[in-house]
């Protein structure tokens, strides 16, 4: 049977790291074997679904880069993709009747009140909680239609078998044993006739010709249940595969702390998708080799079920910062300027860098402002606009960076910084330097190198630094950037002016 998985999501909120992870594995698990990847949405629990979650999910995966063969927004051959449409069809309640004529699922009609008081006497007793079965899963048949003819809701409950061991083969973790009698009796079917994730997924699963099933390690405790689920209905078991959790680089549970974790956001900071997609692929994943900065085609050829890992998978925000800044370096100016011009232009990057936190506080309320000051010198001079990115181009690591980096080529006076002013342009020679650079106009990078060297050669400066620094205060209002006669060409001697006399007249 050739592969088949599926991207299972219950879209009740933000489509977040791990999802996307789980998503992305799937992918390229189905890429790479020729198979089939599909979109299920599991939706069962309709008080808490969102269907913006769900269109959320859809369109930032494309964004992303990963795309469905089947699914809700693309139809394919096991419609519908919903498990509430599902459910409407009549598909499950068959299936669930068909366990408990095999005697592999019950009715229970316990109250909320007797849960709760059976719940407080497993914790008096310090037994495992849990429905272990009541009075109702050796109810005989009088029972049953006794309860059923006095109108009393019930939910049906999987038949856990008891003293037995039920094994899990897992493809990272390998063999996993479980005792049954630790296990309760899951509610498979709702009072309402929804089904729960338990009976819906597996049953769904198994019709729809999964034959991997990629999810959370957190599902771990829960496979031996779905694994019972298909050997009482009689179904082979596809194979189960539990990724590690994700975790900070500090070794705890991944949380905003560490960097934003709604993936939309990612986008919003100026992180390019195949950087991004790159950088989750290398979480709790190795291609077998020491490679970091990979092309979709590399990591689709070299993802192997073997190269995924049991330990915990480490965020690293540095990381993905790297991976990002070397896929900006990989473009060229046109492809930057297209990108970086889609990214400014894009209505959630303004909302998310002008929205107000928790605490009511902007991310930072100077990145907007930059950002929308290089759309407007786009639409100006292009040429000049596009010389400057490629100076900056080797120095940022996300797109959101290019606001500030290209600040003080888009401003007439740029912000200076204040310890900087203090250290280098208060020195006694400087004055002098900047009216000899004044005196002598240039408009090449060769002529600010051949003018600036040889006049610290003339005034018996061993080093450059006493010249340089105090020049690109001037100009840039910063101690760093890109090489100072490169930028001074590129600013061109009606700005190099202005700015040395500015520094001049301050002084």
């Amino acid at each position: 049977m050739s592969v088949r998985v599926r991207f299972a999501p219950s879209p009740t909120g933000l489509l977040h790291v791990g999802a996307l992870r789980t998503a992305l594995f799937v992918q390229l698990f189905a890429r790479n074997q020729g198979g089939k990847l599909f979109l299920r949405i599991e939706d069962t629990d309709r008080s808490r679904y969102n269907p913006a979650s769900e269109q959320e999910f859809i369109e930032t995966l494309n964004w992303v880069g990963i795309t469905f063969d089947e699914g809700p927004h693309v139809g394919g051959p096991h419609s519908p993709y919903r498990q509430s449409e599902r459910k409407e069809a009549g598909i499950y309640a068959p299936l669930a009747q068909q366990l408990v004529d095999a005697g592999h699922a019950y009715p229970a009609f316990d109250t909320a009140d007797e849960l709760t008081e059976m719940r407080e006497i497993q914790q008096i007793n310090k037994q495992p909680t849990g429905y272990f079965g009541g009075k109702w899963r050796d109810a005989t048949p009088d029972m049953v239609e006794a309860a059923k003819a006095e109108g009393k809701p019930y939910v049906l409950r999987q038949r856990v078998p008891r003293g037995i061991k039920i094994t899990v083969e897992d493809a990272i973790r390998g063999r996993i044993e479980f005792e049954s009698d630790t296990l309760d009796d899951s509610v498979l079917i709702k009072t309402d006739g929804m089904p729960t994730y338990h009976f819906a997924s597996m049953v769904d699963d198994h019709l729809m010709e999964t034959t991997h099933i990629m999810r959370g390690e957190e599902w771990v405790s829960s496979s031996p249940k779905h694994a019972l689920l298909f050997d009482q209905f009689g179904w082979p078991r596809p194979t189960f595969i539990h990724l590690p959790v994700i975790v900070g680089s500090d070794g705890k549970k991944l949380s905003k702390r560490h960097g934003a974790t709604r993936v939309l956001d990612y986008m919003a900071q100026g992180y390019h998708p195949h950087a991004l997609k790159n950088f989750v692929a290398l979480i709790g994943w190795a291609p077998g080799d020491d490679r970091e900065s990979m092309t979709e085609a590399e990591l689709i050829a070299a993802f192997d079920l073997r190269g995924l890992q049991p330990s915990p998978g480490k965020f690293d925000l540095e990381k993905l910062r790297w991976l990002n800044g070397h896929q900006i370096r990989q473009m060229t100016i046109d492809e930057l300027l297209e990108n970086l011009l889609r990214y400014v232009n894009d209505p959630y990057v303004k909302s998310y860098w002008n929205a107000p936190d928790s605490d009511g506080d902007i991310p930072n309320p100077e990145v907007w402002p930059r950002l929308e000051r290089l759309a407007g010198a786009a639409a100006g001079d292009i040429e000049y606009f596009k010389a400057a990115l490629a100076l900056e181009q080797e120095r940022v690591q996300t797109l959101a960076d290019f606001g500030e980096a290209l600040e003080f080529f888009l401003v007439e006076q740029p912000a200076m910084d204040e310890k900087a002013v203090k250290k280098w342009l208060t020195q006694p020679h400087v004055p002098a330097l900047f009216e000899h650079i004044i005196a002598n106009p240039g408009s090449t990078t060769e002529h600010y190198d051949a003018l600036l060297r040889a006049y610290g050669e003339a005034n018996g400066f061993e080093k450059l630094g006493p010249i340089v620094h105090p020049t690109r205060v001037a100009l840039t209002g910063k101690t760093f950037g890109p090489g100072l006669f490169e930028l001074m060409a590129l600013l061109g001697p009606a700005r190099v002016e202005a700015r040395l006399r500015r520094a001049l007249a301050a002084d």
